[in-house]
Protein backbone atom coordinates (compact mmCIF):
# COMPACT_ATOMS: atom_id res chain seq x y z
CA UNK A 1 0.00 0.00 0.00
CA UNK A 2 1.45 3.37 -1.08
CA UNK A 3 -0.87 6.40 -0.56
CA UNK A 4 0.76 9.32 -0.85
CA UNK A 5 -1.24 12.23 -1.47
CA UNK A 6 -5.15 13.72 -2.41
CA UNK A 7 -4.88 16.14 -5.38
CA UNK A 8 -6.73 19.47 -3.90
CA UNK A 9 -10.10 18.19 -6.06
CA UNK A 10 -10.64 14.50 -5.83
CA UNK A 11 -13.48 12.73 -5.54
CA UNK A 12 -15.25 10.02 -4.30
CA UNK A 13 -16.50 7.71 -6.55
CA UNK A 14 -18.78 4.73 -4.91
CA UNK A 15 -19.64 1.67 -7.08
CA UNK A 16 -22.93 0.40 -7.12
CA UNK A 17 -23.53 0.68 -3.44
CA UNK A 18 -27.70 -0.18 -4.03
CA UNK A 19 -30.52 -2.30 -2.97
CA UNK A 20 -30.36 -4.70 -6.25
CA UNK A 21 -26.78 -5.90 -5.53
CA UNK A 22 -26.20 -5.50 -1.83
CA UNK A 23 -27.68 -8.51 -0.84
CA UNK A 24 -25.76 -10.69 -3.23
CA UNK A 25 -23.12 -13.21 -1.67
CA UNK A 26 -19.72 -11.03 -0.91
CA UNK A 27 -16.01 -12.68 0.02
CA UNK A 28 -16.39 -10.40 2.53
CA UNK A 29 -19.31 -8.97 4.97
CA UNK A 30 -20.89 -6.02 3.88
CA UNK A 31 -21.32 -4.04 6.61
CA UNK A 32 -17.57 -3.40 7.10
CA UNK A 33 -17.44 -2.88 3.72
CA UNK A 34 -20.68 0.17 3.79
CA UNK A 35 -19.76 1.24 6.85
CA UNK A 36 -15.78 2.59 5.71
CA UNK A 37 -17.50 3.61 2.07
CA UNK A 38 -20.25 5.91 4.33
CA UNK A 39 -17.22 7.18 6.65
CA UNK A 40 -15.26 8.15 3.32
CA UNK A 41 -18.40 10.04 2.17
CA UNK A 42 -18.63 11.78 5.55
CA UNK A 43 -15.01 13.14 5.21
CA UNK A 44 -15.48 13.97 1.79
CA UNK A 45 -18.47 16.35 2.24
CA UNK A 46 -16.90 17.64 5.62
CA UNK A 47 -14.43 18.99 2.95
CA UNK A 48 -16.74 19.98 0.18
CA UNK A 49 -15.44 17.75 -2.09
CA UNK A 50 -17.31 15.98 -4.70
CA UNK A 51 -19.48 12.43 -4.28
CA UNK A 52 -20.08 10.31 -6.97
CA UNK A 53 -22.97 7.76 -6.97
CA UNK A 54 -22.75 5.09 -9.06
CA UNK A 55 -25.37 2.25 -10.13
CA UNK A 56 -26.02 -0.18 -12.94
CA UNK A 57 -29.24 -0.51 -13.93
CA UNK A 58 -28.62 -3.15 -16.68
CA UNK A 59 -25.85 -5.22 -18.88
CA UNK A 60 -24.09 -3.84 -21.59
CA UNK A 61 -25.17 -5.39 -25.16
CA UNK A 62 -23.66 -8.49 -27.30
CA UNK A 63 -22.98 -11.72 -26.27
CA UNK A 64 -21.32 -13.63 -23.89
CA UNK A 65 -20.01 -17.12 -23.01
CA UNK A 66 -21.11 -17.00 -19.58
CA UNK A 67 -25.26 -15.93 -18.61
CA UNK A 68 -25.09 -12.29 -17.58
CA UNK A 69 -26.23 -11.23 -13.95
CA UNK A 70 -29.18 -8.73 -13.95
CA UNK A 71 -30.40 -9.05 -17.68
CA UNK A 72 -33.83 -10.21 -16.52
CA UNK A 73 -36.92 -7.61 -15.89
CA UNK A 74 -34.76 -5.94 -12.46
CA UNK A 75 -36.87 -5.01 -9.32
CA UNK A 76 -38.13 -1.69 -9.34
CA UNK A 77 -35.84 -0.49 -6.38
CA UNK A 78 -32.97 -2.54 -7.84
CA UNK A 79 -31.20 0.91 -8.78
CA UNK A 80 -31.91 2.50 -5.12
CA UNK A 81 -28.91 3.11 -3.18
CA UNK A 82 -28.63 1.85 0.05
CA UNK A 83 -29.82 3.88 2.71
CA UNK A 84 -26.98 4.88 3.97
CA UNK A 85 -25.26 6.48 1.16
CA UNK A 86 -27.71 9.47 2.66
CA UNK A 87 -28.04 10.54 -1.12
CA UNK A 88 -27.74 14.09 -0.89
CA UNK A 89 -28.73 16.97 -3.81
CA UNK A 90 -25.45 18.08 -4.99
CA UNK A 91 -24.16 14.66 -5.38
CA UNK A 92 -23.37 13.01 -8.50
CA UNK A 93 -25.57 10.15 -9.60
CA UNK A 94 -24.46 7.82 -12.70
CA UNK A 95 -26.85 5.65 -14.01
CA UNK A 96 -24.52 2.97 -15.94
CA UNK A 97 -24.84 0.12 -18.40
CA UNK A 98 -21.78 -1.35 -18.57
CA UNK A 99 -18.95 -2.57 -15.89
CA UNK A 100 -17.26 1.23 -15.42
CA UNK A 101 -18.76 4.68 -14.71
CA UNK A 102 -16.87 6.52 -17.73
CA UNK A 103 -17.76 4.07 -20.84
CA UNK A 104 -21.22 5.06 -21.48
CA UNK A 105 -22.03 8.36 -19.16
CA UNK A 106 -20.45 12.02 -19.19
CA UNK A 107 -19.03 11.35 -16.14
CA UNK A 108 -15.90 12.49 -17.37
CA UNK A 109 -17.00 15.81 -18.46
CA UNK A 110 -18.45 16.15 -14.64
CA UNK A 111 -15.92 15.82 -13.02
CA UNK A 112 -13.29 17.93 -15.36
CA UNK A 113 -15.92 20.46 -14.94
CA UNK A 114 -15.27 21.03 -11.27
CA UNK A 115 -11.62 20.74 -11.36
CA UNK A 116 -11.23 17.07 -10.31
CA UNK A 117 -8.10 15.61 -11.34
CA UNK A 118 -8.02 12.63 -8.46
CA UNK A 119 -10.66 9.99 -7.85
CA UNK A 120 -10.63 7.82 -4.82
CA UNK A 121 -12.87 4.94 -5.66
CA UNK A 122 -14.93 1.71 -3.22
CA UNK A 123 -17.97 -0.36 -3.95
CA UNK A 124 -18.86 -3.56 -5.91
CA UNK A 125 -17.41 -5.49 -7.50
CA UNK A 126 -13.69 -4.79 -7.17
CA UNK A 127 -12.72 -7.16 -9.93
CA UNK A 128 -15.90 -5.62 -12.36
CA UNK A 129 -17.57 -2.42 -11.17
CA UNK A 130 -14.71 -0.92 -9.38
CA UNK A 131 -11.58 -2.28 -11.64
CA UNK A 132 -13.54 -1.30 -14.69
CA UNK A 133 -13.77 2.36 -13.27
CA UNK A 134 -10.72 2.75 -12.05
CA UNK A 135 -8.98 1.59 -15.64
CA UNK A 136 -11.45 3.92 -17.47
CA UNK A 137 -10.59 6.91 -14.43
CA UNK A 138 -7.17 6.76 -15.50
CA UNK A 139 -7.09 6.26 -19.30
CA UNK A 140 -8.85 9.98 -18.76
CA UNK A 141 -6.26 11.77 -17.06
CA UNK A 142 -7.07 11.03 -13.57
CA UNK A 143 -5.27 10.07 -10.60
CA UNK A 144 -6.64 7.32 -9.04
CA UNK A 145 -6.79 5.37 -5.62
CA UNK A 146 -8.44 2.96 -4.82
CA UNK A 147 -9.65 2.57 -0.75
CA UNK A 148 -9.63 -1.50 -1.08
CA UNK A 149 -11.00 -2.17 2.27
CA UNK A 150 -14.37 -0.28 1.32
CA UNK A 151 -14.58 -3.04 -1.65
CA UNK A 152 -15.53 -6.67 -2.35
CA UNK A 153 -16.40 -9.39 -5.00
CA UNK A 154 -18.14 -12.20 -5.13
CA UNK A 155 -14.87 -14.04 -6.25
CA UNK A 156 -11.53 -14.43 -3.77
CA UNK A 157 -9.47 -14.79 -7.24
CA UNK A 158 -11.22 -11.85 -8.68
CA UNK A 159 -10.64 -9.46 -5.42
CA UNK A 160 -6.74 -10.61 -4.93
CA UNK A 161 -6.36 -10.31 -8.40
CA UNK A 162 -7.31 -6.47 -9.05
CA UNK A 163 -5.80 -5.37 -5.53
CA UNK A 164 -2.53 -7.14 -6.44
CA UNK A 165 -1.54 -7.02 -10.16
CA UNK A 166 -4.02 -4.58 -11.75
CA UNK A 167 -4.72 -1.65 -8.83
CA UNK A 168 -0.98 -1.20 -8.26
CA UNK A 169 -0.73 -0.46 -12.42
CA UNK A 170 -3.83 2.29 -12.32
CA UNK A 171 -3.06 4.33 -8.88
CA UNK A 172 -2.08 4.54 -5.47
CA UNK A 173 -3.96 1.91 -2.84
CA UNK A 174 -5.03 2.58 0.66
CA UNK A 175 -7.41 1.48 3.01
CA UNK A 176 -10.14 4.35 4.17
CA UNK A 177 -8.41 5.15 7.60
CA UNK A 178 -5.20 6.33 5.15
CA UNK A 179 -7.34 8.42 2.74
CA UNK A 180 -9.37 9.70 5.80
CA UNK A 181 -5.81 11.01 7.25
CA UNK A 182 -4.90 12.39 4.09
CA UNK A 183 -8.03 14.45 4.14
CA UNK A 184 -7.71 15.49 7.85
CA UNK A 185 -4.46 16.70 7.26
CA UNK A 186 -5.38 19.32 5.04
CA UNK A 187 -6.99 21.20 7.78
CA UNK A 188 -4.04 21.62 10.02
Amino acid sequence: MALTALDAKTALIVVDLQKGIIGSRFIHAIGPIVDRTVELISAFRKHRLPIVLVNVAGVAPGRTERQRQHASVLSEDFTDFIPQIDRQPDDIVVTKRTWGAFASTDLDRQLKSRGVTQVVITGVATGTGVESTARQAYEQGFNVTLAIDAMTDARTEAHEYSINQIFPRLGETGTAHDVMQLLASRSE
